[in-house]
């Protein structure tokens, strides 16, 4: 039993996220949140405006003076779905956040031989999250975010906890912006005979935001270094044009992955609630990732 237990370790990290490396898992955690972040290259970083900066960097929940609710639907390659909800108020004068993430993978094949599978299964994994940020004056922030985590594989399961530290830089020069961050530090029980390690990583880049009021057209170009730990680095470069604050177009690209480059996607808003749509092609023959947000200020 156990050779057949690491086979399915094995089979479920890499359908979960074929293009990571490294020895860690809950890849679920690689994911982005938000589908405005992701049609522009994951780079929530150094771009995120709202809610979704609980995912990113902490420290970016202080732009915004807002009560939010966002919710994500993140239908990934073969067969994994994960769903993802945000929601951010204001206590002593402090934004505070708190997110969930659901991820399953379903139908997982065991087997012992080439043919019909023995059984299937599916594969879960769940964060809860609390984060907040603090305004040290009106160009510097930092932020933490505390996550509980939870993975269950076959008749296995194991909790940890995890967190991010954040900061956020407004520059002198208009529309110029900082971000950096490190996500994912901590640890997990064992899953029977060892403990999952955290996919930590560090991220940092700028964002630059431009007003062409004559034309109602607003311009965000982003770009952010991203290194995990114990695997590659890549560079997540994106691009947003909104034009009279009613409709969003999006691009991205990011470097060093081996099933995915491009990414593009639109954006809708009626006053304080904003619809976003990205859709990101991998290759090696295993399909696309299409991701769904709705988001709410108020």
């Amino acid at each position: 039993m156990k050779k057949y237990f690491i086979l399915v370790v094995i089979y479920s990290v890499t359908q979960l996220y074929p293009q990571s490396a490294g020895n860690t898992g809950l890849s679920f955690l690689k994911f982005g949140f938000g589908a405005r972040n992701t049609a522009m290259g994951d780079v929530g970083n150094s771009a995120s405006n709202d809610l979704t900066a609980l995912h990113y960097n902490p420290a970016r929940l202080s732009i915004t003076q807002n009560n939010e609710v966002i919710f994500t639907h993140n239908a990934w390659i073969q067969d994994v779905s994960s769903e993802m909800f945000g929601i951010k108020t204001f206590l002593f004068d402090l934004p505070f956040a708190l997110g969930f993430n659901v991820t399953n993978i379903s139908d997982i094949e065991v087997r012992q031989i080439p043919g019909e599978p023995i059984s299937k299964f599916d594969a879960n994994y769940f964060y809860g999250s609390l984060s907040t940020a603090y305004k040290f004056d009106d160009m510097f922030s930092a932020g933490a975010t505390v996550k509980y985590l939870y993975e269950g594989l076959l008749n296995d399961e194991s909790t940890g906890f995890g967190i991010d530290l954040g900061l956020f830089y407004q520059s002198p020069i208009k529309g110029l912006s900082l971000s950096a961050a490190v996500r994912n530090l901590g640890s997990m029980n064992e899953l029977r005979n060892e403990a999952t390690k955290l996919p930590s990583e560090l991220r940092a880049g700028p964002a630059y935001n431009l007003n062409l009021d004559d034309y109602k057209i607003e311009l965000v170009l982003a770009g952010e270094y991203q290194k995990y730990f114990d695997a590659d680095d890549h560079l997540n470069f994106g691009i947003e044009i909104l034009y009279d604050k009613l409709i969003a177009v999006r691009g991205g690209y990011q470097t060093n992955y081996e099933g995915r480059d491009m990414a593009a996607g639109f954006g809708l808003m009626w006053g304080n609630l904003k619809f976003d749509y990205s859709y990101i092609p991998f290759s090696l023959g295993i399909g696309s990732a299409n991701l769904f947000s709705l988001g709410f200020k108020f």
